[in-house]
């Protein structure tokens, strides 16, 4: 299911999507009505269309936009907000200042995800603060970890520091309990988002390097999809399962309230 600015959605309307592939989005869990950090999302999608298309998008519109494509939606189901021109020409992309709300629904999984396995790779994904269309890097390096027995890739900074995941924002929990999120340029994930306003457990900011991980007790990935997913290998250092630390995130995050569109 799909709409564009509030219509069905037609082969014509999505070709400057498809063949330009400019634009950016964010995509949320959508549980009967509500959505867990919808606040965050709409923040993303108004602060990434400034910096996409250098105007303003109207964010009650797009709010509306949204509550009548989910209407009459029951149960658990993926929600994701694209953010295009469908009037953007490839050789003029500074002329796309009409920004349109396209809204898909999809079929959201609802298994608890198996711990998750990582190989790195020395990438920094171009604009890093935005959620934007620009994916195949990501899924190239994706499929070479794949390729190489891992469950996904994981991002080096040229100097070293760990970033993030293909898809999903990385922590760390070292030897004291306390959470080490990765100072590097990061897409700002609304799940890291929520956890990091958590007045418990302690977190604090800092650069993380491969020669770091044995002093690390635990690692995790943050995402809409996955909520709080235990990372158990990146490359060869390897990470326990379980920790109180890592239940207390998930149990926190689950307590969240979630917010009515």
């Amino acid at each position: 299911m799909a709409e564009l600015n509030g219509n069905p959605v037609t082969l014509e309307d999505l070709q400057a999507l498809a063949l330009t592939n400019y634009g950016h989005f964010t995509f949320m869990h959508l549980r009967d009505g509500t959505v867990k950090g919808l606040s965050l999302h709409l923040d993303r999608l108004v602060r990434d269309c400034r910096i996409v298309f250098g105007v303003d998008l109207d964010r009650e519109r797009t709010l509306n936009h949204i509550r009548k494509a989910v209407h009459g939606v029951s149960g658990l189901v993926g929600l994701r907000v694209t953010i295009f021109d469908p009037d953007l020409d490839m050789g003029r992309p500074g002329d796309g200042k009409n920004p349109h709300v396209l809204v898909n629904l999809r079929p959201a999984g609802t298994a608890p995800p198996s711990p998750l396995t990582a190989k790195t790779f020395t990438f920094t994904r171009d604009n890093a603060e935005v959620k934007h269309l620009g994916l195949h890097p990501q899924l190239r390096l994706r499929r070479d970890a794949q390729l190489a027995g891992f469950d996904d890739a994981v991002f080096l900074e040229p100097d070293g520091r760990i970033s993030e995941g293909a898809t999903w924002n990385l922590g760390f929990i070292d030897q004291d309990g306390t959470v080490i999120w990765p100072d590097a340029p990061v897409v700002p994930g609304t799940t890291m988002l929520l956890l990091q306003n958590l007045d418990t457990p302690s977190q604090i900011t800092a650069p993380v390097r491969l020669a770091d991980l044995p002093d690390m007790a635990a690692a995790f990935a943050t995402s809409t999809t996955a909520g709080v997913r235990p990372v158990s290998a990146l490359d060869d250092a390897q990470f326990a399962n379980k920790h109180s630390t890592l239940t207390a995130l998930r149990d926190a995050y689950t307590a969240i309230p979630d917010e009515r569109l």
